[in-house]
């Protein structure tokens, strides 16, 4: 076992009554790998190790040839591997970030497929789980993945639909949506292998404060977002949300929110000066953008699943937005991946 790199000294310590092998972690990186999310999970792994002054934990970092992973901010990351295969008492997570469907070779969802035939237990992080779920590996379990990705997530896959807490632990699928929420989920399974104690001091050297269970939720609440508590208001918003591909006229929002019509624009113009109409189109053009740069649907399908009635009134009001057309927006972006 190397010492030096698992076992690093530290000024304080827990007891931790544990004499048997290390747990073994492999972090497959995929390209684009958001660097926040992949250190904020192996950071409690190297802590644990140093205030248990023992060898509970090792990792080792893959990429499907062995070469160095971009990351999602351009710095390069070494890793110790490329794919092979491995222990079938292996806990392995697979690492995305940006562009994620742009990710999955075959090569890795094989590889994917085959270790977990052999005992592996997967877990994603980020949008890792767009891999798992291509690979078969998530079913009916509960997961998620980045909130900024779910949109295109939903569109690929739509018959699993990802929850919006910050991580999921359903038997031996642990997926998290990236950042911060990564150290979250380490912080359970240290307490799930080496109890609370453990966890408690881990958390308190990386300075983090505990979300305190996987429901909590990856993104403010809509009363947080538009710095209202206004009940109708935000229950008017929630029902725009829900409503993205099949929209509601705004009458029916109203009806809905059991607001008058004029009732609930003078409560839009106040809380986020706009109009009902307007903050509804911009809904709806986050939706598109986001489909645009993580998905393969044509512009035309983009458009009825952002709830235009065409390809040509949804490039009206991107256009009017974005400064690009959709189909010069989609081009740019594919001609930027290509470059990189």
């Amino acid at each position: 076992m190397d010492s030096q790199r698992f076992l690093p000294k530290g000024a304080i310590s827990v007891d931790v009554p544990y004499d048997g092998p290390p747990k073994t972690f492999y972090f497959l990186l995929l390209p684009k790998t958001t660097m926040l999310a992949f250190s904020a999970a192996i950071e409690p792994l190297r802590i644990s190790n140093q205030l248990a002054r023992k060898q509970l934990f090792e990792w080792y970092v893959l990429s499907p040839d062995g070469a160095p992973v971009t990351c999602s901010n351009g710095i390069g990351i070494q890793v110790d591997h490329q794919m092979h295969d491995l222990s079938k008492e292996a806990y392995t997570f697979v690492c995305s970030g940006t562009e994620p469907m742009a990710s999955l070779d075959p090569t890795v969802l094989n590889w994917i497929r085959r270790q977990k035939a052999h005992g592996c237990e997967f877990g994603g992080i980020c949008t890792g789980a767009f891999a798992l779920a291509k690979a078969g590996l998530i079913g009916s379990k509960r997961f998620t993945v980045h909130w900024e990705n779910r949109p295109g997530f939903c569109e690929n896959f739509s018959a699993m639909v990802p929850s919006q807490n910050l991580y999921e632990i359903d038997g031996q699928l642990r997926t998290c949506g990236g950042g911060h929420a990564s150290t979250d989920m380490m912080l359970e399974v240290i307490e799930e292998m080496f109890g609370n104690a453990l966890a408690v001091s881990v958390s308190e050297m990386c300075l983090h404060r505990r979300a305190g269970d996987s429901d909590s939720q990856q993104i403010s609440s809509v009363s947080a977002v538009l710095g209202t508590r206004n009940a109708k208001l935000i229950e008017a918003v929630q029902i725009m949300r829900d409503y993205i591909e099949s929209p509601l006229s705004l009458e029916a929002v109203a009806k809905q929110a059991s607001l008058s019509r004029r009732h609930m624009e003078r409560l839009f113009r106040q809380h986020t000066n706009m109009s009902p109409g307007q903050f509804y189109n911009n809904l709806r053009l986050d939706r598109a953008f986001a489909l645009l740069s993580e998905t393969d649907l044509s512009v035309s399908e983009i458009a009825f699943a952002a709830g235009f009635s065409s390809t040509d009134r949804l490039s009206v009001h991107f256009r009017s937005r974005y400064k690009i057309s959709p189909h010069n927006f989609r081009r740019s972006w594919a001609q930027d991946g290509a470059q990189k």
